[in-house]
């Protein structure tokens, strides 16, 4: 590929001559005996013109060091200086002495093909660092693999700090054979979810070479792949009964991970519910199960379905989320990519359960209940107001709807309704989602509280100047709320605001 001619000369271990073979790329080649003594095999590439790239010395190391940095037998690549202590009478700025060595490249011992029981956390971390030396920071832990039946598995996967971006984590396990590097590739071996991880996988049992139809297709495939699930389970589980708190600390920078595993996988769903986190916006973490115990009497609506209350944004939601802690509800703190896909599996696995996010309703109606508030106004009047208001409100972008709630809830408040933002987060993070949803321009429900006394004096006033000017406030506060307000809008507000205080 890269050389004009190639030569080999060999002799084997037998009481045979050394062999010369010769070959320029065609089918024809020569082949004659050779002087060569010792045994061994030196092969000679004339290098072509436009491939002298391949004499560079750099370039050379790189090759071999991507393909055969844990080749079980020693490679030296010329010599190395090696400084040496100085001798106890040498005066201090006296150089200290060198001497040249063999520069061995690669690490014939790597640490997955030793004993778990000979490894220090130490170890661990340090042939981390030998597999990415450009990474900084320290895995949060590791999972050894090792087993020889009913097929040959060597490995360590190592759980590095997660970002929200799934697609900049994958391809960082290394699939090796005997220990000679095969690809950085391992879909179609490892489970998808766990692509994410880093580490080195070997095994001679994996077939190579092959589409990834056939590799989803080979038994020991299957196999190897269920196992490695399995095995990361097991240890997040262990991770979890031995050191909770520890656990809980490392959640954020884990659970995209886990969570992509607890949809795609439903084995690892199964046994996730022993260690899967839901952490709420005061920092207190759960299972499933303790949540279900925590919130079952206050967010438990009037048919028996238990609602769960969550934010994706403690900032922008905030308001949402203090209307909901006022009211006794625990709200959760769930802000991964994938949780809209995530929501729907657990509500399909579990019975009588809901997810809602606290700003798609007015907290009144995040958890309906028996209880009723009647409004202020008659069906006469909300219908003069309704109609004012649909007007003066922009419609492309707002649904208005009449709501008969606490006299000191705001007046005006913007939601969005959970189904259609679910679908449409579902449409723009990978399929799940309505066809073309994901497109569609924002729509939000404008819910006026027509308990308020500043909705009854929106309805009251003559001058209609002052009433466009109220209602516009009103929404515009509400969209502030929601962090809606941007641009000429915000720019709008804030000098209608000056005018209203002068």
């Amino acid at each position: 590929m890269v050389a004009d001619k190639v030569e080999i000369i060999t002799k084997s271990f037998k009481d045979e001559p050394a062999a010369h073979w010769v070959c320029d790329g065609s089918p024809n080649f020569t082949l004659e005996e050779a002087d060569k003594e010792v045994r061994g095999t030196e092969i000679i590439l004339h290098i072509s013109e436009d491939e002298t790239e391949f004499l560079e010395e750099g370039r050379i190391r790189e090759l071999l060091v991507k393909y055969n940095k844990f080749m079980p037998i020693p490679i030296k690549f010329g010599m190395k200086t090696e400084t040496l202590p100085k001798p106890e009478d040498a005066k201090e700025d006296d150089p200290a002495p060198t001497k040249e060595v063999e520069n061995i490249i690669n690490n014939p011992n790597p640490a997955w093909t030793k004993q778990p029981v000979d490894l220090k956390e130490e170890d661990y971390n340090g042939f981390y660092r030998e597999l990415y030396p450009m990474q900084f920071e320290e895995p949060l832990f590791h999972i050894h693999l090792n087993v020889d039946y009913p097929f040959n598995l060597t490995g360590i996967l190592y759980f590095p700090k997660m970002t929200n971006d799934m697609n900049i984590q994958k391809d960082k396990i290394q699939l090796y054979q005997n220990q000679v590097f095969v690809t950085d590739n391992v879909e179609g071996i490892v489970p998808e979810f766990l692509t994410m991880l880093r580490g080195v996988i070997d095994s001679p049992d994996i077939p190579l070479n092959v589409s990834r139809s056939y590799l989803q297709a080979d038994g020991a495939v299957k196999k190897i792949s269920s196992y490695i699930t399995r095995k990361v389970a097991d240890k997040l589980k262990t991770l979890f009964n031995d050191n909770r708190e520890d656990f809980e600390q490392k959640w954020n920078d884990i659970k995209v991970v886990i969570e992509y595993g607890m949809l795609t996988e439903d084995k690892f769903f199964d046994k996730a519910q022993k260690f899967a986190l839901y952490p709420t916006v005061d920092g207190d973490y759960f299972t499933f199960e303790e949540l279900q115990e925590k919130i079952k009497e206050s967010q438990t609506d009037k048919d028996g379905k238990l609602v769960v209350l969550y934010a994706s944004n403690k900032d922008e939601q905030h308001s949402y989320i203090q209307d909901a802690k006022d009211k006794g509800y625990e709200v959760l703190m769930l802000d991964s990519p994938i949780i809209s896909h995530l929501l729907q599996k657990l509500e399909s696995s579990k019975e009588n359960i809901s997810f809602v996010r606290v700003d798609s309703e007015p907290v009144e109606n995040l958890i309906k209940k028996d209880e009723e508030q009647i409004s202020k106004l008659s069906d006469e009047e909300k219908e003069t107001l309704k109609t004012f208001l649909t007007e003066t409100v922009p419609s492309e972008k707002f649904t208005v709807q009449l709501e008969a709630m606490d006299s000191k809830g705001n007046p005006f408040v913007i939601t969005e309704p959970e189904f259609m933002r679910r679908m449409k987060e579902m449409q723009q993070t990978g399929g799940g989602g309505m066809f073309g949803m994901g497109n569609m321009p924002e729509m939000y429900n404008l819910i006026v509280n027509t308990n308020h006394e500043l909705v009854s004096e929106i309805l009251n006033t003559k001058t209609q100047k002052k009433k466009e000017r109220l209602v516009n406030q009103a929404l515009d506060l509400a969209k502030l709320s929601k962090n809606l307000l941007k641009g000429e809008d915000m720019t709008a507000f804030i000098k209608r605001s000056y005018e209203m205080i002068k």
